[in-house]
């Protein structure tokens, strides 16, 4: 990773920014990540030593992922499993299906999700898995026999006392059960504590299908109320950038509580509305269509034009890597919160403190889904369930307690919240380390 020196950061502390043209997406994030971690290594005095065995994945597993097509064609794709860090309990983190998924990617996602569960406090190390497949080309029985081969090639590193996989980009609570099922098969009893977010008949647990979403919408409103010059959300303007799983819920929860939703995009499209979206009607548009594009109570818009719109709050929940330095400084909104892993630059980070814009890192935003999923885990193992009330209440109290940490450690050291959230989770898997010792 080639680095250069940039100004003085809001902590007081020179850091180097990462090469961001690396070859690909995948090691643009990782440089990123490791960036970040740099960053926080630096502010807590870690030891050289320690930062590297943090920078430093416990596992990484490459596999080839052979599929017998309909046609009868045989084909061969890649697919990863990478354990970041398992001092703090097992492995847990998603496994997509997308086919610019490479081993650096899901390095990066695995090291963020590492810092993500150690800051919302639940006893989890960092993983990540994928598959490098456009799930859109393949056909159900095509999608079947690619999730149960990649499965039993990374059978040996999964379990529920390992770690544990659970949706992501190109991934649903069906990819889950063919997971529970296949790691079932080998182990000749049910075992529904292997994957989080299956279907609820399966053991799933209610309300996390739109966790990551809810999780999204409590960090958004606790910011606004946080921020200088704090609002409610009545009135509130909002984009949202990428209008998916996430994304979409997301919209829905901020209208919800009173925000106006004034535009939207996927991949094919965004549109806008000033007076604000329907965001009902636009899910079930986009539900019948594939697609935003084409809805007709809004006008379209380009999907770059969608992130420099001058509204409030911004949401990217898309892919990583989307607010770059070549756009960040015609971003409008005040509040950008990161739906998204990885969506906002080392470079466009700066530029947006700069500009006096509030960034909710992906590592608190999006942590609902892995709160959620802790909570499947917990009611899995124990054989028990809980109400979706009872499970909203617990995702509400963990992702408020957290943000209150990371908002005031931000506020104490004149931080920005980025800067303040990996403060807190590096420093917390560092103590862990710390206090297990090294063996032998």
């Amino acid at each position: 990773m080639t680095v250069t020196d940039f100004p003085t950061t809001a902590s007081g502390v020179r850091s180097p920014i990462p090469d961001l043209h690396a070859p690909s997406p995948g090691e643009r994030a990782l440089a990123a990540a490791r960036f970040q971690l740099a960053e926080a290594s630096r502010f807590l005095g870690l030891d050289d030593g320690m930062h590297h065995m943090l920078a430093t994945p416990r596992r990484s597993l490459t596999v080839s992922v052979p599929v017998r097509r309909e046609d009868g064609r045989l084909e061969v794709v890649q697919g990863h499993r990478v354990q970041h860090n398992l001092s703090r309990g097992p492995a847990k983190g998603g496994i997509r299906f997308h086919p610019a998924t490479d081993l650096a990617e899901v390095t990066a996602l695995a090291m963020w999700m590492t810092w993500k569960c150690a800051l919302v406090g639940i006893p989890y190390g960092g993983a990540k898995g994928g598959v490098a497949v456009d799930p859109a080309t393949l056909t159900t029985r095509e999608l079947e026999r690619v999730t149960r081969r990649y499965v039993n090639e990374i059978l040996p590193l999964i379990g529920p006392e390992k770690d544990i996989p659970a949706p992501d980009v190109g991934t649903d609570e069906q990819t889950m059960a063919w997971i529970m099922d296949t790691y079932s098969a080998n182990a000749g009893y049910s075992v529904p504590g292997v994957v989080t977010g299956k279907p609820t008949a399966l053991g799933g647990s209610l309300g996390r299908a739109g966790a990551t979403s809810r999780g999204v919408q409590i960090a958004a409103l606790q910011a606004l109320a946080r921020t200088r010059g704090a609002r409610s959300p009545e009135g509130t303007t909002v984009a949202v950038q990428g209008f998916g799983k996430v994304g979409a819920l997301a919209a829905q929860y901020l209208a919800d509580a009173g925000c106006r939703v004034v535009a939207v995009s996927d991949a094919g499209g965004a549109v806008v509305r000033p007076s604000g979206l329907d965001v009902a009607a636009l899910r079930a548009h986009a539900a019948e269509t594939g697609t935003v594009h084409g809805y007709r109570d809004a006008d379209p818009l380009s999907r770059d034009e969608l992130l420099e719109l001058d509204v409030d709050v911004l949401v990217p929940a898309a892919l990583e890597g989307v607010i770059t330095a070549d756009n960040a400084p015609r971003v409008r909104a005040r509040l950008v919160v990161e739906g998204a892993n990885g969506p906002t630059t080392p470079e466009a980070d700066l530029i947006l403190a700069g500009n006096g814009t509030t960034v909710v890192p992906d590592i608190l935003a999006n942590a609902g889904g892995v709160i959620v999923s802790y909570l499947e885990w917990v009611q899995n193992t124990q054989a028990y369930s809980w109400s979706a009330g009872e499970v909203e209440v617990k995702l509400r109290d963990l992702m408020e307690n957290a943000y209150r940490a990371v908002a005031d450690l931000a506020a104490e050291r004149d931080l920005t919240l980025r800067q303040a959230a990996h403060a807190i989770g590096v420093g917390r898997v560092a103590e862990a380390h710390r206090m297990r010792g090294l063996y032998p």
